[in-house]
């Protein structure tokens, strides 16, 4: 029996830096899969949020434009003050999350959550999809598009959960090691196990 369209399955797709989350987002879309960003809708409830982010964070504004850099500084320094962020822009997030769902009207979507397990989402998706490859090789890719340094990328790997870790965690690990046509075959393959898991025709 098929799975009821008002209700989707929802799988979040994450990976740590350089592992080509972004690449197998795209060849979900490529293959009709909707995809939502994390990332996006976060900045769309931070836009939503303005009037409060502003009173409690009048140092991150410029203006009445919102410095994110700013921003981040701010709340990376004082656990205290990233809770309060999160209490204003989860709750939006969740929202505009729900509102994007019920738009969609797709049995099936993924959504691309790059801190997925650092912030205590997989509770609330039907599966978690790694996209996971060795560190030196994410390593190189992000130095390679990014003009970051070496130093540079590892200092963000180390903010991120261990991809170790996150392998534990996972529903499924996708690894992204060869070519992008074997990364093809791996999404194809994945795809028909989660369709078969859930019922899905």
């Amino acid at each position: 029996m098929g799975h009821e369209a008002k209700h989707p399955i929802i799988i979040g797709l994450t990976g740590n830096i350089g592992s080509g989350k972004s690449t197998v987002a795209a060849l979900l879309r490529e293959l009709g899969y909707p995809v939502l960003d994390a990332d996006l809708l976060a900045e769309r409830a931070r836009e939503a949020k303005k009037p409060e982010l502003k009173r409690l964070f009048p140092e991150a504004f410029r203006g009445e434009e919102l410095d994110r850099r700013a921003l981040a500084r701010v709340v990376f320094s004082d656990p205290e003050k990233l809770k309060a962020l999160e209490a204003v822009v989860h709750p939006e997030v969740r929202r505009l999350l729900v509102e994007e769902l019920s738009r969609l009207r797709a049995p099936l979507v993924f959504v691309e959550i790059p801190l997925l397990f650092e912030k205590g989402w997989e509770g609330r998706l039907h599966g978690t999809l790694l996209v996971a490859a060795p560190l030196e090789e994410r390593v190189r890719r992000v130095v390679a598009r990014s003009g970051l340094s070496r130093e540079e990328v590892l200092a963000r790997e180390r903010a991120q959960m261990p991809e170790e870790e996150k392998r534990k965690r996972a529903t499924w690990v996708l690894e992204n090691t060869g070519s992008l046509e074997a990364l093809r075959e791996k999404v194809l393959a994945l795809l028909g196990e989660i369709r078969a898991r859930f019922g899905l025709s």
